[in-house]
């Protein structure tokens, strides 16, 4: 991800706290032999400083790859927007469109887990992040109702250690900042408010 000087987190605060409200994304690992990456979304829990967990479904294609290459990259994105080209030019014939976007990503080094109260442990901090009124049962090794299928998957820590963060709104053009703002206030769709409290919470 290219990131410029005028993209990039003010600090680590700013993208821990974007970050800290959002549980899912894709997670990214090299394919094996030169296949294809692997690319699963899927829900996550990250606690905030060095670690993610989840858990998969045993079949699925990351546990390969993972163990050809222990690296992956859990990838978020929101808060994104379709700029035209007539709003950060006077001419749209003349302007540039760009996406306005909010990205993390999180780079880590894989630990699959697989013996029983490891992937237990997993699933009681993902159920009560998830279901935090408590309302999803017993979750042990050899007890209550999940502990049959326990074997249906593998669980996964992620150990993060580096973090990639990039908020695109244009703060490198105070000359466009009034008209895309008023643009965006006005067109009103799906992902433009969060879009218009980024460029100015990051312009003012």
């Amino acid at each position: 991800m290219l990131i410029h000087p005028w993209d990039a987190a003010q600090d680590d605060d700013e993208w821990r706290s974007w970050l800290r409200t959002r549980d899912f994304g894709q997670i990214a690992v090299n394919g094996v032999d030169g296949a294809a990456p692997v690319l699963v979304p899927t829900h996550f829990l990250y606690d905030g400083a060095t670690e993610v967990v989840l858990h998969l479904a045993r079949p699925n294609p990351i546990w390969a790859a993972l163990e050809a290459n222990p690296v992956a990259v859990v990838s978020v994105h929101d808060d994104y927007a379709y700029i035209p080209t007539g709003w950060r030019d006077d001419s749209p014939e003349n302007g540039v469109p760009t996406s306005y976007y909010a990205s993390v990503q999180l780079v880590c080094q894989a630990e699959i887990v697989d013996d029983r109260e490891g992937k237990a442990e997993i699933l009681r901090h993902q159920l009560a992040h998830h279901q935090p009124d408590g309302d999803y049962g017993e979750v042990a090794a050899d007890a209550g109702p999940y502990h049959k299928r326990l074997s249906a998957i593998r669980g996964l820590r992620l150990r993060v250690v580096d973090v990639r963060a990039k908020f695109k709104y244009d703060a490198h053009r105070p000359e466009v900042h009034e008209r895309v703002a008023a643009g965006l206030a006005a067109r009103g769709l799906p992902g433009d408010a969060a879009a218009l409290s980024h460029q100015l919470r990051r312009t003012s």
